[in-house]
C-alpha cells in the first residue's frame, strides 16, 4: 500500500499503471488553458470588486452619503454573485450533455465582452438612471460567465490528471484566482497613479479595456486543447441516456453531495471577501492610506500563489478533509485577532494580519477543486461542481461585503460583528468537511455520487 495515500485510494484505479496512461503533454496544455481561463475570468470579475470600493459608487450610484453609494456599489457586486449559480446551472447542464471544452470557450467570450463594455459605459452624470441599469446588466453577464468557467476548468484538469496527483494539478489551475486578483490589483494600482481627477473621469476605465487583450490570448490557448477523456468515455452512455432527467434534477434526487459542496466553500469565500473586497473601504474609514492597502493586497496574492498549490498538493497526501478542517479551525480561532491587528493603526501589524489571513484562506480554498470534482459522477459532475462552488461563493462572498458594510453602519464602526461573521462562516465549513467522506484519489469514471 502506498503510504502517501489514504487507504481508500488504493485499488485498480490508483495503481502506478494509471500514470502511464496520462498524456503529460496534453495535461500540461489543459492545465495552462484552465489557468489562463480562470485568470482572465477572475481578473475581470475581481476588478469590479476593487473599483466598487474606489470609484463606481460615486460614478454610478451618486448620493449625498458616500456610505450609501458604497453599499449600492457592493449591492451590484452581489448581483454578479447571484448570477453565478445561474451560469453554473446553464453551462453545467450543457457541459454534462455536450462536453466541457465548448462551454469554456463561450464563458471566456462572454466575460471578455462584458468587461470591455463596463470600460466604455457612460456614467450616471452622462445618461442618468440608465447607467446603473447597464452596469448591473454587465455585472450579471460576468456572473453567468464565471458561473460556468470555474467548474469546467476544474473538471478539464481533474479528468485529465492521474488520480494520485489530482490535487497538485488542480492546485495549479486554482492559481487563476490569485493571479487574476494580482493582475487586477496591479492594473488598479497603475491607474491610480494618475491624478485623482483623471482617474475618476477616465483612468478607471483602462483596466476594464485591457481585458480585451487577455481575452485574445486566452482564446488562442483554449482552442488548442482536447476534450476531457472521462467525458468522451462516457459520451456513448450519455447518448443512450439522452431521455434521462436533466443533471440538476438528478442532483436534487440525491442532494447530499451538492449540499456538502456548497457548505464547505462558504468559509473560504467569506474570508476572502472580508480581506480583499471589503478591506479596502474598511481601512479607509480607520485611517489607512488606500495605496498602502493595495500594495498589501498584491503581496497577499503572491502568498496565495505559493500557498494554494502547496495545500492542494498536501491534500493528495493527507486527504481533502484534513486540509479543509485545519484551515477552517484556524479561521475561527483567528477571527478576532485578525481585526485586532487591522484596527491597531500600525501598517506592519496590518500586513501581518492580512498575510496570515490569506494563508488560512488558502488552506480552506485549495482542496475545493479536487474535492468537488470527486463528489459527483461523470453525468452530473459539471453541474454539481459548478452549482456547489457558485452557491458557496454567493452565500460566502456575494453578500459578505454588503452585510459587512451594513453591520459597520449600524454598530458605530465596531469590527466585532465582522469577526463574528468570519467565525460563523468558517464554522459552517468545519461542519461540512467533518461530515463529508474522504474522496482523495477517487476514480472519476464512476457514475455514482459520494459524500
Amino acid at each position: 500500500m502506498n503510504p502517501r495515500l489514504p487507504a481508500s485510494v488504493e485499488g485498480p484505479h490508483s495503481s502506478r499503471d494509471a500514470e502511464a496512461v496520462v498524456d503529460r503533454s496534453q495535461l500540461r496544455k489543459v492545465t495552462l488553458s484552465s489557468l489562463l481561463g480562470t485568470t482572465i475570468e477572475y481578473y475581470d470579475f475581481l476588478l469590479y470588486s476593487t473599483m466598487a470600493a474606489l470609484v463606481l459608487g460615486d460614478l454610478f450610484f451618486p448620493a449625498s452619503n458616500s456610505a450609501v453609494s458604497t453599499i449600492a456599489a457592493f449591492g451590484t457586486l452581489a448581483a454578479g454573485y447571484v448570477a453565478r449559480p445561474i451560469g453554473g446551472l446553464i453551462f453545467g447542464h450543457f457541459g454534462d450533455k455536450l462536453g466541457r471544452k465548448s462551454m469554456l470557450v463561450i464563458t471566456m467570450v462572454m466575460m471578455g465582452i462584458a468587461s470591455f463594455a463596463i470600460g466604455v459605459l457612460p456614467t450616471y452624470e452622462q445618461i442618468g438612471v440608465l447607467a446603473p441599469i447597464l452596469l448591473v446588466t454587465m455585472r450579471v453577464v460576468q456572473g453567468v460567465a464565471v458561473g460556468g468557467e470555474w467548474g469546467g476548468a476544474a473538471l478539464m484538469v481533474a479528468e485529465h490528471a492521474d488520480p494520485r496527483r489530482r490535487g497538485f494539478w488542480t492546485g495549479l489551475m486554482q492559481l487563476g484566482s490569485p493571479v487574476g486578483f494580482l493582475l487586477s490589483t496591479l492594473a488598479v494600482m497603475i491607474a491610480t497613479l494618475l491624478p485623482e481627477e483623471s482617474f475618476n473621469s477616465w483612468g478607471w476605465r483602462l483596466p476594464f479595456l485591457a481585458s480585451a487583450l487577455l481575452l485574445v490570448i486566452g482564446l488562442y490557448i483554449r482552442m488548442s486543447v482536447v476534450e476531457s477523456p472521462v467525458f468522451e468515455d462516457a459520451a456513448e452512455k450519455a447518448k443512450e441516456a439522452a431521455a434521462a432527467k436533466p443533471p440538476v434534477l438528478q442532483l436534487l434526487r440525491t442532494p447530499r453531495p451538492l449540499i456538502l459542496a456548497c457548505a464547505v466553500g462558504i468559509g473560504p469565500f467569506a474570508l476572502t471577501a472580508l480581506i480583499t473586497s471589503h478591506i479596502i473601504s474598511y481601512t479607509k474609514t480607520i485611517g489607512y492610506d488606500t495605496s498602502t492597502v493595495m500594495r498589501v493586497l498584491v503581496v497577499m496574492s503572491m502568498v496565495s500563489i505559493i500557498a494554494i498549490p502547496g495545500f492542494s498538493t498536501l491534500s493528495d497526501r493527507i486527504g481533502r478533509r484534513a486540509v479543509s478542517l485545519t484551515g477552517a479551525a484556524a479561521a475561527v480561532l483567528y477571527a478576532f485577532p485578525l481585526y485586532a491587528l487591522i484596527n491597531s493603526g500600525d501598517t506592519t501589524l496590518l500586513v501581518i494580519g492580512l498575510l496570515l489571513g490569506q494563508v488560512i484562506q488558502s488552506a480552506m480554498y485549495a482542496p475545493l477543486a479536487p474535492l468537488l470534482s470527486e463528489l459527483f459522477g461523470t453525468g452530473v459532475r459539471y453541474t454539481g461542481v459548478s452549482l456547489g462552488y457558485q452557491l458557496s461563493s454567493l452565500i460566502g462572498a456575494g453578500f459578505t461585503p454588503l452585510i459587512a458594510a451594513s453591520l459597520l453602519a449600524t454598530s458605530d464602526g465596531s469590527s466585532l460583528p465582522l469577526s463574528l461573521l468570519l467565525a460563523i462562516t468558517a464554522g459552517i465549513t468545519i461542519v461540512a468537511a467533518w461530515v463529508a467522506s474522504e474522496t482523495s484519489g477517487k476514480d472519476l469514471t464512476t457514475a455514482e455520487h459520494v459524500g
